[in-house]
């Protein structure tokens, strides 16, 4: 197996260095041949782009790529994408709420249960994690619902930024969104195609709020619901 991970970046100078370096140091399982690490700055306006130029000068397995206009993270994930070279893909957030120390428990599944699609989940016991604010769990626990709604599958957590796929899979289907809506496009797309191609791995969770950096907010809510809406009711290409 190789995997290219996919570091959708956007003003986290503090912290994206941390998570590529974190990803650096990761043992992965056995069966994977190699892995590499592409980072697509969606035009930063911090100096996020020239910190990881200047870190990765010396890493022969990351490569970064920058928007010259900002497009969002599903856009930004499809340009990485574009560039990777792995047989399977993965989504990594650059800032610290989710952990790298997840993502061999997602390899490990995908290699043992045959499946094309990991679906990281916040929600699943397994794994320690600190907890958050309610609404926001209240919306995101909607948002699922009506996706294992209009998909007849139960998941825990569709909004989970650990997105495990393999490149067959992705290229059944073109991703129209290029914001936060690209998750709820890509979980609903796959799951229209095949039911039982998917798994769920518990990961740990680590929440900011705005003042810490987070970038969801209530506009990107109500464009995420509107996706779900659009994918979930019609089945558009």
């Amino acid at each position: 197996m190789n995997l290219s991970i996919i570091i959708p970046l956007y003003n986290e100078e503090k912290l994206v260095l941390t998570v590529i370096n974190n990803l650096l140091e990761l043992k992965y399982p056995d069966f994977l041949e190699k892995y590499e690490i592409i980072i697509v700055d969606d035009c930063s306006s911090d100096n996020s782009y020239e910190s990881v130029n200047n870190f990765i000068k010396d890493k022969d397995n990351c490569r970064l790529f920058k928007h010259e206009i900002n497009q969002g993270k599903g856009a930004a994930v499809k340009t990485g994408i574009s560039k990777a070279n792995g047989e399977v893909f993965l989504v990594q957030d650059s800032d610290l709420e989710l952990c790298p120390d997840d993502i061999p428990s997602m390899l490990n599944a995908m290699h043992q249960l045959k499946v094309e699609f990991i679906n990281g989940s916040r929600y699943m016991p397994g794994v320690l994690r600190p907890l958050f604010g309610f609404k926001r769990y209240i919306a995101n626990k909607f948002f699922t619902m009506l996706t294992s709604l209009f998909v007849d599958v139960r998941i825990t957590d569709m909004a989970c930024g650990y997105k495990l796929f393999h490149k067959d899979l992705y290229n059944r289907f073109k991703l129209n969104e290029n914001r936060f809506g690209f998750e709820a496009e890509l979980i609903l797309k796959a799951l229209r195609y095949k039911k039982n191609n998917i798994a769920e791995v518990p990961v740990q969770y680590f929440p900011r709020n705005v003042e810490e950096g987070k970038k969801l907010n209530n506009l990107d809510a109500f464009r995420i619901l509107r996706t779900i809406m659009k994918y979930g009711l019609f089945k558009m290409n």
